[in-house]
């Protein structure tokens, strides 16, 4: 357990819509950066989300919300309605809370602890630009519901500079690297400069729809013979037996082995070459990255800009997104990763680096003592 100094002296509260299982690490670790404690407050998702909650921390304290969930899609809404309730019981001295005009309940929560004269801290994506009817209205009224904090946390740099072009001022924007883990205790795994034989690619996730694992059957299977790699898909779910049906059909090769924990999955991190995660989501791929995996993703929101980065000139990159659903592209990416043991190896060595510098919890959290502090200086 890391040993974070506690550098806010007095109650921090949290709300989140949900509160995914990959987030405990990070409440419990920000919670003993507090002094007078961390209370969370979330709620449940739609059945339809497949979102794996929890309400076991070890450090903050938890409280169920209950999410009233309105419409879907673009029009989606949220309703809290014990937020305030909440808040009036815990009393704290700082909030953090989504920053995202969809849940209903927030201004109001901003306006009670505004009275009190007390900061409150937004946390979200990003505000990307706004297009079809009524585009101008609804920027202004996001423009004017962003102007409400006293600082922004952003995941990435494309979520700050949408903050920052939407009008938030610069110097209270902050970029907090989406982590779901500590830095590696471990050292950086040795492996040869060659392959010494079939090329291993990994991938680590739960098996349903949006993963994608069906294109990375067929993109394996679509590379020469003497490219294609020994493919292990770790991991379990809902798409699992239709996956294996399709991959005795493309790419038999393939070998499904399950959920796995502990030393074993460790030694399957070690002992591959790459790791693929051709769709959204991703939370294995900083674990993969501590044990120097390069790593080819899907591309998503933006939050994973900090984590895989591309070659650039002398630069190394660590990786490769991948246009979403675009089987010729994973093709061609998969088969430019395999082409180059070495540059691969060099790759891995940057992956490391990232997440022992860069992408983990102890760097999440000092930048959420670092926007907490400026938002208590006014």
């Amino acid at each position: 357990m890391t040993d974070f100094p506690s550098t806010f002296h007095g109650r921090l509260a949290l709300q989140q819509r949900v509160l995914p299982v990959y987030r405990a690490a990070f409440m419990d670790a920000l919670a003993r950066t507090c002094r007078g404690g961390l209370e969370v407050f979330a709620g449940q998702p739609r059945a339809e989300e497949s979102i794996a909650v929890t309400d076991d921390l070890q450090t903050a304290q938890f409280t169920p919300a209950r999410n009233i969930h309105i419409l879907n899609g673009a029009l989606y809404l949220c309703h809290q309605p014990g937020l305030l309730r909440w808040l009036a019981d815990r009393d704290p001295d700082a909030l953090i809370v989504e920053a995202n005009p969809r849940y209903l309940a927030t201004p109001a929560a901003i306006r009670w602890m505004k009275r009190r004269g007390r900061p409150v801290i937004g946390w979200g994506l990003g505000a990307p630009p706004l297009a079809g009817p009524g585009a101008g209205w609804r920027k202004n009224g996001r423009a004017r519901f962003l102007s409400r904090f006293d600082t922004l946390v952003a995941y990435g740099p494309r979520g700050a500079q949408e903050y920052a072009a939407i009008g938030f001022p610069a110097d209270r924007i902050f970029i907090a690297p989406n982590a779901v883990a500590a830095r590696p205790a471990h050292p950086l795994p040795i492996r040869p400069p060659g392959f010494g034989g079939k090329p291993k690619a990994l991938f680590v996730g739960r098996l349903q729809a949006r993963k994608r694992v069906d294109l990375l059957l067929q993109a394996c299977a679509a590379l020469p013979h003497r490219m294609q790699p020994e493919l292990i898909i770790i991991g379990d779910g809902p798409e699992r037996a239709a996956l294996e049906t399709l991959a005795a059909g493309v790419y038999p090769g393939a070998v499904f082995a399950g959920a796995q924990h502990g030393e074993t999955l460790a030694s399957l991190f070690t002992a591959a070459d790459l790791f693929v995660l051709p769709g959204t989501g991703g939370l294995a791929a900083q674990e993969a990255m501590s044990y120097g995996l390069p790593v080819i993703m899907g591309r998503g929101d933006g939050t994973n800009e900090a984590l895989v980065r591309s070659p650039a000139g002398t630069m190394p990159g660590n990786g490769w997104q991948v246009p979403p659903d675009d089987l010729a592209a994973l093709t061609a990416i998969l088969g430019e990763a395999l082409s180059d043991a070495g540059r691969l190896r060099r790759m891995g060595a940057e992956s490391y680096r990232i997440v022992t510098e860069e992408v983990n919890l102890e760097n999440m959290v000092g930048v959420f003592q670092d926007a907490l502090e400026r938002a208590a200086r006014g």
